[in-house]
This record gives structure tokens, C-alpha cells and sequence, in this order.
């Protein structure tokens, strides 16, 4: 068999949509009430116009008798960086672990508060078939922004995020008792259940398959 036909439909990745965050509020391996991996309530980020990532890795290669004999391997942090429409001034102070008056509706940028985050969007294949992400733990920075003066054109600029995720500290049952970095479900395969996806931050041992019907 070919090998174009081991891959079956050749798809791209074209469409990205739905982005959400979540303050992660609890991240450890400890046992009973108040532990785990616990976050807050999900919340609308901003529109989102484009999200590319990259991942720290290295691959060392060590010698023995005059030969290559074992590559040590390891992987970092994922980098993500997000385009985004103008965020609004609240979120901004949330992400960033800034301060927010909602007496006055003012943002004040100050002494940062270190704060971890999940995010969650949706991605689209060319066929059209979706996937759902959840990212567990990162750290926004303080975004890019450009203000220029207003012309008779349609020039305008939206904001720049970086995300820095890592693994968490909780293990999960189904990432075989090891923390994980994140969730991605192909939602054409039609065995997960995703009703209820971006309503909490779904983590590998929430996710369930579909219930079949009922006779």
C-alpha cells in the first residue's frame, strides 16, 4: 500500500476561532479536597485572527566506544503566539495579573501578580472538520500594540499575546499518570463528547466518549 493511501485525506489547517481562558487556581499532586488541578470560570479572551506555536526540544547524541550510542532527548516550554483583537481593558488586567477598577472602568499597569492560565480555542482543517484544544498552564506576557492616526484608509491593528505553557504539576490518570501540557480532539471522529467542552476547562480524565444510544 502507498503511503498516500496509509494517510487518507490530505487536509491543511485553515480557521481558528472560540478563544478562552481559565485562571488555573489549584495545580498539584496531592490528594483530597482543594487539590488537583482546579480553575476558575471560563471566560471570552478576545477575537482571535491567528495562533502559532513552537516547543523547546533538544536531541543530544552521546558517544560510547567511538560510536553514537544513545540521543537524550527533552522537551521545554511551548511558546504560543496569539493575534488578537484589541482585548478588552478587564481581561487585559486579569491575564496579565494587573489591576482593574470596575468603579471607573480604568486599567492601571503597574507590579505584575503572577498568574497561570488555560486556554482553549477551536481549529479548522480545509475539509472542514474542527479541533477542540485546551492548553493547561501558561503565562501571558504584557501584549504587543500599535496606535496610529486615523486616515481616510481602513488601517487598524489588533494586539499581540505570548503564551508560555508548561506541563502541569498534576498527573493525570489517562496522560498515563504524568502531568500533560494539553487536550486535542478531533471532533469529526465523533467519539468524544464535547457538548460541554469550553464550558469548564476539560481536562483528559473529564473527557468522555459519546454514550451510544439507548436501545
Amino acid at each position: 500500500m502507498s503511503l498516500s493511501k496509509n494517510l487518507g485525506e490530505i487536509t491543511e489547517y485553515r480557521g481558528v476561532e472560540g478563544l478562552v481562558a481559565a485562571r488555573v487556581t489549584v495545580d498539584d499532586n496531592e490528594t483530597g479536597s482543594g487539590h488537583g488541578y482546579v480553575t476558575g470560570e471560563v471566560f471570552s479572551l478576545a477575537g482571535v485572527a491567528e495562533i502559532s506555536r513552537t516547543t523547546e526540544s533538544s536531541n543530544e547524541t552521546h558517544y560510547y566506544d567511538n560510536m553514537p550510542a544513545v540521543v537524550v532527548s527533552s522537551t521545554g516550554a511551548d511558546e504560543l503566539t496569539i493575534t488578537t483583537s484589541a482585548i478588552p481593558l478587564d481581561v487585559l488586567a486579569e491575564i496579565t495579573g494587573q489591576t482593574y477598577d470596575s468603579t471607573t472602568g480604568a486599567f492601571i499597569e503597574g507590579q505584575r501578580e503572577n498568574r497561570y492560565f488555560a486556554v482553549g480555542y477551536k481549529t479548522k482543517k480545509t475539509n472542514g472538520d474542527e479541533v477542540y484544544v485546551w492548553r493547561y498552564k501558561g503565562v501571558f506576557s504584557i501584549p504587543e500594540s500599535t496606535h496610529s492616526t486615523e486616515n481616510d484608509g481602513t488601517d487598524a491593528a489588533g494586539q499581540e499575546l505570548t503564551f508560555t505553557g508548561i506541563s502541569t504539576t498534576h498527573k493525570f490518570t489517562k496522560a498515563n499518570n504524568k502531568g500533560a501540557k494539553a487536550l486535542n480532539v478531533d471532533v469529526a471522529k465523533g467519539l468524544a463528547d464535547v457538548s460541554t467542552f469550553f464550558d469548564t476547562v476539560t481536562s483528559p480524565d473529564d473527557l468522555q466518549p459519546v454514550t451510544p444510544p439507548s436501545a
